[in-house]
């Protein structure tokens, strides 16, 4: 069983869903924001944490934040591999003692992510030295102790960590598809301001190769990653 958390209804797993079941992958979800009750970590095998539109400290909109934080703490001890995907990202980071903060500039958009030379064996095949990938963040975070920082961009310094090789912490998104994309863009259109890391709407949504590309490096990861059947 693969189990993931959702934190807003309209942001699910995008491409990762597909491609784990056509696998014959078991996947279960915790919607946080519907009040379900998360499972034992003893239950599953590997863990999402997806994004969402809210803080890691906006404890009195989300008092379940704490909860899930001390959750995640648990699985992090458990040795389970996690991926954190943007808010889920922020949150690892929190709980592994990184600060976690504003971002001086929002990126909401195509923007390239550069990697950097701290790379280990096991992931460097497929994570390219440069890409364009998708962001929808105002936060970031700092790296753990005992981390590594994968990725760096014009405008934003920490993009991606690595910690233990079982916690990996996406501030993009590689999971993102034209459908999941639009979904962010109906329920977050307040933030699409004018500004130098911001793209339209039209502008987001007209890269239908920039998907599919993103897509294949995240089942390239995904595969590498978690304990897969095929």
């Amino acid at each position: 069983m693969i189990h993931w958390l959702q934190h807003v209804h309209f942001e699910g797993l995008g491409s990762i869903e597909k491609y784990l079941i056509d696998r014959g992958h078991d996947l279960s979800c915790t919607r946080l924001w519907a009040g379900d009750r998360l499972p034992s970590p003893d239950s599953f095998v590997a863990l999402i944490v997806m994004g969402g539109s809210m803080g890691i400290y906006d404890y009195e909109d989300y008092p379940w934040l704490q909860v899930e934080k001390e959750f995640l703490a648990q699985v992090v001890d458990r040795g389970i591999p996690i991926l954190g995907i943007c808010l889920g990202a922020q949150l690892l980071a929190d709980v592994l003692g990184a600060k976690v903060n504003a971002n001086p500039q929002k990126e909401i958009g195509w923007f390239p992510v550069i990697r950097n030379k701290t790379v280990p064996d096991f992931l460097e095949s497929v994570l390219p030295e440069k890409m364009t990938v998708f962001h929808w963040h105002g936060d970031t975070f700092g790296i753990p102790e005992d981390a590594v920082n994968l990725y760096s961009s014009e405008a934003c310094a920490h993009q991606a960590f690595l910690y233990k090789e079982h916690v990996l912490g996406l501030q993009f998104h590689l999971e993102t598809t034209r459908e999941s994309a639009a979904a962010l863009i109906d329920n977050c259109r307040n933030e699409l301001v004018q500004d130098s890391w911001i793209m339209t709407g039209q502008e987001m949504l007209g890269r239908e190769d920039s998907f599919n590309t993103i897509n294949d490096c995240m089942f390239a990861v995904i595969k590498k990653f978690f304990p897969l059947k095929g």
